[in-house]
């Protein structure tokens, strides 16, 4: 006999992660009728006066959040992250061109990979000899001469590292930075004045899987390098409000009202100050025992996935299973790393990180 869980339980999933609960609970009348149209948000044409509402205020809320000026575009489309691997070099990389990239994890590897298909890529920096524990800076920063972009991944998700600062960027005037935000995208504030193009996979902080934010310098557009196919341009969503073809509508509903849920929690400076006290409960939790051990050097730890491993891996099994069975899912590492990893988004509460610390503290207690 199967048993059906009544209560929610602490999601630690990497992604799709949680989401705010008063959002889950709007959504739910949204998706049967929303704003009393009759007619649920799944079924509303794209091009209708309701969904036009819904578009346009996802789009004023993100710019308020972020500050974003008139000079960029916010655009919502399809495809994830890992479509943004391609789109960015093939949208912006000539022939024989270089690009400077930011080797820290996975993520950032996979984009690397598809830029090699269009261009030449210098890596200005990688963790990849440490197992990725690490965010390079300063001196182990060494962009080339003239990169067209730099790119970097801002938050690992797999080896729990994340960028405090943007890179150090070679080149001139014509040079801009590109930015891999999916999983900590809205954490914090962020400059976006100091970026040519930030993408994110919804799925971490802003929404569902399978809609992605970009926010994309308005002269960028007008660069060109080499005749796409039509929905690889960047500039075809500019030109039609991210509605060339039908875009992923519930998913922008819910990214919408994931943006007005910051705005309402006092926004980015907030999310920060919450985000850094979540994850010092469990940091400390780590460094006061001798039987956990943080994989992250601790000047690189994410706020967002924080890694750890066990003296052992069956302890590491054993551990997963018992806070599964008390309420705690998701927390079982990458294959890639191993050990554990709590991931503890924007929406994720605060009780949930005192109750893996606690937990932590038992099982190190009966365990150790």
């Amino acid at each position: 006999m199967t048993t059906v869980a009544t209560e929610r339980v602490f999601n630690f999933s990497a992604g799709p992660a949680i989401l705010p609960d008063s959002v889950l609970r709007e959504a739910q009348e949204a998706i049967w009728n929303i704003d009393g149209s009759g007619i649920g948000i799944m079924e509303h044409s794209h091009r209708g006066k309701v969904f036009d509402k819904v578009i346009e205020e996802a789009e004023a809320d993100c710019r308020e959040l972020a500050g974003i000026s008139d000079d960029y575009a916010v655009l919502f489309v399809q495809g994830g992250a890992s479509h943004q691997f391609f789109m960015v070099p093939a949208n912006f990389l000539p022939d024989g061109e270089t690009a400077d990239y930011l080797n820290t994890g996975k993520w950032s590897q996979g984009a690397i990979k598809e830029a090699k298909r269009y261009g030449k890529v210098h890596l200005s920096a990688s963790s990849e000899d440490t197992n990725f524990n690490f965010i390079p800076t300063g001196a182990d920063v060494k962009p080339s001469d003239k990169p067209v972009y730099t790119h970097f991944t801002s938050n690992n998700t797999i080896f729990g590292t994340q960028f405090r600062d943007e890179p150090a960027c070679g080149g001139g005037g014509d040079s801009f930075l590109v930015c891999d935000a999916s999983s900590d995208i809205f954490s914090r504030p962020i400059d976006v004045s100091k970026y040519g193009l930030i993408y994110a996979g919804a799925q971490k902080n802003l929404g569902p899987s399978g809609t992605t934010l970009l926010i994309v310098r308005k002269d960028l557009l007008e660069r060109s390098a080499r005749d796409l196919p039509t929905m690889l341009r960047y500039k075809t969503h500019a030109e039609n409000d991210s509605r060339y073809n039908t875009p992923p509508t519930f998913g922008i509903y819910l990214m919408g009202r994931v943006f007005k849920w910051i705005k309402s929690e006092g926004g980015l400076a907030a999310m920060a100050a919450r985000n850094e006290a979540k994850a010092k409960v469990i940091y400390d939790t780590i460094d006061a025992s001798a039987f956990w051990n943080g994989t992250a050097k601790p000047d690189s730890r994410s706020r967002m996935n924080v890694c750890f491993r066990a003296p052992s891996e069956d302890l590491e099994s054993k551990f997963i299973k018992a806070a599964t069975d008390a309420g705690m899912d998701g927390l079982k590492g990458h294959r890639s790393a191993g050990g554990m990893r709590a991931s503890i988004y924007n929406a994720f509460p605060n009780a949930g990180c005192e109750a893996l610390a606690e937990f932590m503290r038992e099982f190190e207690r009966t365990n150790g």
